[in-house]
């Protein structure tokens, strides 16, 4: 069983969390901002279908991508230095939250509800979440968005309308970071695609020890900008 939070309920003690399913904390309680960073700052994220109530997770071991490590291929860097796409930072928020959430050929649904854009919108609006966005010309085709504590960042979500545009927008971000101080990106969840781009598991342990050591620094204010070095193309 896991408990059910009232608005002014805290969180209870990540080691509580179910192993299965692996990470399951919590229900209930709300996606204020208050609450959001409460729980990204303990190393909790919501994830939920609309019929559900607001899921709380903090799996072990955690995915993420450490921002010196990112694996990028020959031809990847190709994209990346020619002038297939053009890559900027916090300009089309909520239209990649949109991305996000499209339906995709190999899912039923989306877990990016209107609730949770609504919230993650006023999380951007506050200056804690962010976006990258890849164009093509003057159309969006992939992107991704996330939240920033201090100096680390817990990614979201991310979406590709052409072949590499997101993974183009994953690279520029790692190294956008990298410069910035942070150490890692997480990815929450395990996934084939992430690990070919440099992500790995650690145990959750290992991981809150880095939350706790960068949401104390002093943050990149917003809006977030690309160093001209990396826009063009500099790897």
């Amino acid at each position: 069983m896991i408990p059910y939070l009232e608005a002014d309920d805290p969180f209870p003690p990540v080691d509580l969390a179910l192993r299965n399913p692996n990470g399951l904390l919590a229900a209930g309680a709300d996606l204020s901002p208050a609450r959001l960073i409460d729980a990204y700052a303990h190393g909790i994220f919501p994830w939920f279908n609309d019929d559900d109530p607001v899921l709380w997770w903090s799996p072990d071991p955690r995915m993420v991508l450490p921002v010196h490590e990112v694996r990028v291929s020959r031809s990847l860097r190709r994209t990346i230095r020619s002038d297939r796409f053009r890559v900027s930072a916090d300009t089309a928020f909520d239209a990649v939250v949109a991305g996000c959430a499209a339906p995709r050929r190999d899912q039923n649904g989306t877990w990016i509800t209107e609730d949770m854009a609504v919230a993650y919108q006023r999380l951007f609006d506050l200056g804690y979440a962010h976006s990258m966005e890849t164009w093509a010309g003057d159309e969006l085709v992939g992107g991704l968005y996330g939240v920033a504590l201090g100096r680390m960042f817990f990614g979201e979500s991310m979406f590709s309308r052409r072949s590499d545009a997101s993974k183009v927008a994953l690279v520029l971000l790692a190294r956008q970071l990298a410069r910035w101080g942070f150490e890692i990106i997480d990815c929450q969840m395990s996934t084939d695609h992430l690990a070919s781009l440099g992500a790995r598991e650690i145990a959750r342990a290992s991981f809150l020890r880095h939350v706790r050591e960068l949401v104390r620094q002093p943050p990149v204010q917003p809006p977030w900008r690309l160093d001209r070095a990396l826009m063009d193309g500099e790897l």
